[in-house]
């Protein structure tokens, strides 16, 4: 441990919030989903590993990352307004299983579907070469990638939160999560409002995987762990809180990078081991269920 300066501390601080910034994307999805619909969504990491892959094809079809990451998100989440519209809204007042159930099940689908496309191997995703490289931030060298990665998250977050708080489109998802059927007596078709943030939902979910392409491997099962991921993440945050997706994301993020800096053999199991800490004090988790903002 001699080794240890503060600069060394603050650049794993700079390495755990860039982590975070990807299960902040993938938590803030899976929240949004929860908060307005009440459905667990068991296919959020097929989704992540479907933006990753259309990265990928976007890539060999243009050469060009930035199109890529702009038309990647969007593309996954119109998949995300057909799986709503035709598999899951049938399926609403069943009870919470069903959707789960479904959810589940079009994941493994997914996951196949990419394995006949692109076989079991990873394929190559390369950083853009505007973002390769380290800078100096003044306590060391970063990757400028990372930084770009959490710069881009906290870009999005401020948006949703200008769009849900600041639109009236926004005030319309926050009432119609607190009590749909008032929404309806209102005259507001709840039912595209549940279109729109599903697609939105999983649409994030898409930019997180493109987003974490050139930092892991884009292969068919990456969806599996960032699923668990994101789930301890969202239990941390509280189901269904956007401000607690966010927190918790950085938070497990940093915890884990502290982890790998002092003890690496600990590291993966450090996110449960807050997640259990957590619970035990706040079992609703850190925001609890006060709505998408709450």
């Amino acid at each position: 441990m001699s080794g240890i300066t503060p600069d060394l501390l603050a650049l794993q601080l700079f390495t755990g919030l860039a982590l975070g910034s990807v299960f902040v994307l993938l938590a803030v999805g899976l929240s949004l989903i929860f908060g307005l619909l009440t459905v667990v969504n068991f296919a959020h990491g097929a989704f992540y590993m479907v933006g990753a892959y259309v990265g990928v094809f976007l890539l060999g079809l243009t050469g060009n990352f930035w199109i890529s990451l702009v038309f990647a998100p969007i593309l996954v989440g119109t998949l995300g307004l057909a799986v709503e519209r035709f598999l899951v809204r049938p399926l609403y007042g069943r009870g919470i299983d069903y959707p789960l159930l479904l959810t589940f099940g079009l994941g493994l689908v997914l996951v196949e579907l990419v394995r006949i496309l692109y076989g079991l191997e990873g394929v190559p995703f390369d950083t853009p070469p505007l973002l390769r490289g380290a800078v100096d931030i003044g306590i060391g060298y970063f990757p400028l990638y990372r930084l770009f990665l959490i710069a881009v998250t906290a870009l999005l977050v401020l948006a949703l939160w200008l769009f849900i708080e600041r639109t009236s489109y926004g005030l319309i998802i926050r009432a119609g999560a607190r009590d749909p059927e008032i929404v309806r007596v209102l005259g507001v078709d709840i039912s595209r409002v549940w279109l729109i943030v599903f697609a939105i939902g999983t649409g994030v979910a898409g930019l997180a995987g493109i987003l974490s392409a050139p930092m892991r491997s884009v292969i068919p099962d990456m969806g599996s762990t960032v699923l668990v991921e994101a789930f301890v993440v969202t239990v941390v945050g509280g189901m269904g809180s956007l401000i607690g997706a966010v927190v918790a994301g950085l938070l497990v993020g940093v915890v884990v990078a502290f982890t790998s800096l002092f003890w690496p053999d600990f590291s993966d199991l450090s996110m449960f081991v807050l997640m259990a800490a957590v619970l035990l004090i706040r079992p609703q988790g850190l925001f609890g269920q006060k709505g998408l903002m709450g």
